[in-house]
């Protein structure tokens, strides 16, 4: 009795399922639509293989930091680079060629956008008069802008990508390894002789104009922002020397050359000589080249952080465990003590303290420096998430183990499919079922820079694409 009402039920939920349009989870169901999601993307919704953010459901209305054009990308993540990273490890995962053309379609983008100085800035242009005011490697002008950015991991997450697709591709992709190469070489030369490096450059530092020296307090400081060039000094803003430093040692594991190490090792040398020293024995945001801590936009003033200081930390623990070299990890202990003691309540740090006094300092709507913190402007985090536990158990385990073994990384390791289970099954089937008749994934969702407001709208979304195409490969991997 009890077999026959189970056969019953099951067939009952196969009627059911039919009925109501929904069929069951296939290889062949997964591998179209991951196909036609991939076509979608790569046909309708990229930039010449280059893509942005977010984008309206009808693709009118365009996105990264702000509004785009048809035939702009964007290099910053979730950008073109992250889009590129999910196509090449969906490809590695489940080997279908769909993601690898993809993936190397986006590569080529990115070579296309790379500039004279040997970075990114934040967006590309495929448009041929826009292109003209960019000074390009590829088609581009001489005379037009050519601002390497690396802030907010826009070059250093590019150059990755490239790497890894580099390896992928067995290096015998040529436009892509020389990119990369120059790229790199062109990182080198960008830093500073006492091992920074800037948030954005067009040229190259001259070593006798800029003098090694260690970080200290100024004897006063203008409260009232002075409207300088910010980006040209040396600067931890964003953790943009933590993403070149592990991009290099990435550089050294992948290529196998010693120089790409030194240049973290030097960024770490440079880590030591911004620690400033007591009683605020952390960092500053950025530092001029007096290495003094210095102002950078209207609402950065000169001070040593709560937020930057623990990137700061976490990338000594790493160099540490790289090179073995105790002074990264012996800075860590002093730096943390103060910070705890620094905490305005439990997990919570200030942005910003104030040199010397350490009182926390904040802005107000109309960006007037104070010391309270009830009427801060909305769109910048003036006070941040302490993780000061998890980097001490991280600096301990780092003590205990020392530091790691070297790794060579030049080979493409497949990752090994895993078993399939029912979570991985559900994934994949909420990505199949959820694609529209194009191979769009829409959902509810917010267009930031379009002048509407917050107001939630339907939206395709390169994240959204990025973990649906991830489910997908891993469904396939784990189904063979």
């Amino acid at each position: 009795m009890f077999r026959h009402t189970m056969i019953a039920l099951a067939l009952l939920g196969v009627i059911t399922s039919s009925a109501f349009g929904v069929e069951p989870l296939t290889r062949v169901r997964a591998t179209a639509a991951l196909h036609k999601a991939v076509g979608f993307f790569r046909e309708k919704v990229s930039a010449d293989g280059g893509y942005l953010w977010r984008y309206s459901e009808d693709l009118t209305r365009r996105e990264g930091e702000g509004k785009a054009e048809r035939g702009t990308s964007w290099v910053q993540p979730p950008g073109t680079p992250t889009v590129g990273e999910g196509l090449l490890e969906a490809w590695l995962r489940c080997g279908d060629p769909v993601l690898r053309d993809a993936a190397v379609h986006a590569g080529h983008h990115l070579v296309r956008g790379q500039l004279q100085s040997g970075g990114w800035d934040y967006r590309i242009e495929t448009d041929p008069q826009r292109r003209k005011n960019y000074a390009y490697r590829v088609d581009g002008n001489p005379r037009g802008r050519n601002r390497t950015t690396l802030d907010d991991n826009t070059t250093q997450s590019a150059l990755r990508f490239l790497m890894h697709l580099d390896r992928a591709l067995g290096y015998k992709d040529a436009q892509v390894h020389q990119c990369v190469e120059y790229a790199l070489e062109a990182l080198i030369k960008a830093q500073f002789p006492n091992g920074a490096w800037s948030q954005r450059y067009e040229e190259f530092p001259v070593a006798e104009d800029f003098p090694v020296r260690r970080a200290s307090y100024q004897e006063t400081w203008s409260r009232v922002f002075p409207k300088k060039r910010y980006y040209t000094f040396y600067t931890f803003n964003d953790n943009s020397i933590a993403d070149v430093v592990r991009t290099m040692i990435e550089a050294r594991e992948i290529y196998g050359k010693a120089k790409y190490q030194a240049a973290a090792e030097k960024a770490g040398d440079f880590i030591l000589l911004a620690q400033m020293p007591a009683p605020q024995p952390a960092w500053a945001q950025q530092y001029d080249l007096d290495m003094h801590p210095a102002w950078a936009r209207k609402f950065e003033p000169p001070s040593v952080t709560g937020g930057e200081s623990q990137g700061v930390m976490r990338t000594l623990i790493y160099l540490y465990q790289k090179t073995g070299r105790e002074d990264f990890l012996n800075a860590v202990p002093p730096a943390l003590k103060y910070l705890k003691a620094s905490e305005i309540s439990k997990g919570r740090l200030a942005r910003f303290y104030e040199l010397k006094t350490n009182r926390p300092l904040y802005f107000t709507m109309k960006y007037e420096l104070v010391y309270t913190d009830d009427d801060l402007p909305t769109h910048y985090g003036f006070q941040v998430g302490s993780s000061l536990d998890s980097i001490e158990a991280a600096w301990l385990r780092a003590k205990r183990a020392g530091p790691s073994k070297p790794v060579d990384a030049s080979r493409v390791v497949r990752p090994k499919p895993r078993k399939l289970t029912a979570a991985i099954r559900q994934r994949a089937a909420t990505a199949v079922d959820s694609l529209d008749a194009r191979g769009a994934w829409v959902e509810m969702s917010e267009l930031r820079y379009q002048g509407n407001g917050r107001e939630a709208t339907r939206v395709i979304s390169t994240n959204t694409f990025v973990r649906h195409i991830t489910a997908l490969a891993d469904y396939l991997a784990a189904s063979r």
